[in-house]
């Protein structure tokens, strides 16, 4: 058996159907909500009088009880309110569900740049002041915003180029950032020497060597003692911190000697220029 309040908003609903289908449904709605409201109100005041009248031994139960039925009542009137409403709320929904999607959809580039930025704070990827490689780009970071990092762009041979690149931080979320800062003042720099396959290669080795350390001396001990205590902050056995060559066969015509060397982050393109001309004037003297 349906509720009195639904059968009287279905009758004033159908009988303007013809004329007015949408205000009629809609006010039909409403006079069924003001009935289930009157309705509930009348239910909830003849149960407390019916409480206040009834002889209770233990006053607390009957104060539990009242409140019993406040809530009983307010479940049902919402219960009810949303059966009555329950088309308009579905379209409601729908229309919530949209419009969120959109608003996703058209600051979908500004979420992921904020996205970004709590994803380099969580993580202290990188910090004002140092020098990050980005999708190519390098450079000392200079600005940290909420949606972009601008850095000072350093070019080839790690000279400044003067120009400042602004890097959104929703690249932070797709590509990787490497700090070449994270040893703080010193880094364990590499750079390539090409060699001819027929030329003395171990004699190369020996002038870069000599060279190396030669001109990093002065912070070798630094830069040993920095390595040691961040592998003992991260657990890791620590690097050897002397100055070193690798070879590599690029093809069959030639080598490669990859020299590394422990310097200042900030004077590593220095020194390399000058171990590069002091083993090319020797070389040439040679």
């Amino acid at each position: 058996m349906s509720a009195p309040w639904l059968v009287l908003g279905e009758a004033l609903a159908t009988e303007a159907t013809d004329t007015q289908p949408e205000e009629a449904l809609f006010m039909g709605r409403m006079v069924a909500s003001a009935a289930l409201l009157a309705a509930v109100l009348l239910a909830r005041f003849l149960a407390r009088r019916a409480l206040e009248r009834a002889d209770w031994k233990d006053q607390a139960a009957g104060t539990r009880t009242a409140r019993q039925i406040t809530r009983l009542s307010l479940l049902v009137l919402v219960l009810g309110l949303v059966v009555i409403w329950a088309p308009q709320l579905h379209t409601f929904a729908i229309s919530a569900v949209a419009l969120a999607a959109a608003l996703v959809l058209a600051t979908k580039e500004l979420i992921m740049c904020l996205s970004g930025a709590v994803l380099r704070a969580s993580t202290g990827a990188y910090d004002l002041g140092d020098r990050i490689e980005l999708e190519g780009l390098r450079g000392d970071v200079i600005r940290i915003g909420l949606l972009s990092t601008t850095i000072l762009e350093v070019g080839p041979a790690h000279q400044r180029s003067g120009r400042a690149v602004v890097l959104p931080n929703s690249m932070l979320l797709a590509k990787p950032v490497v700090n070449e800062s994270f040893t703080d003042e010193f880094v364990l720099h590499t750079f390539g020497v090409p060699l001819a396959r027929a030329a003395d290669w171990r004699e190369a080795e020996r002038r870069l060597l000599e060279l190396a350390g030669e001109l990093c001396a002065p912070w070798q001990e630094q830069v040993r003692a920095r390595l040691e205590r961040l592998a003992r902050d991260h657990g890791l056995p620590a690097p050897n911190s002397e100055p070193k060559v690798s070879l590599q066969l690029p093809d069959e015509d030639s080598l490669l000697l990859l020299v590394r060397i422990p310097v200042p982050a900030r004077q590593k393109a220095r020194v390399e220029q000058e171990i590069l001309r002091r083993f090319l004037l020797g070389h040439d003297g040679a």
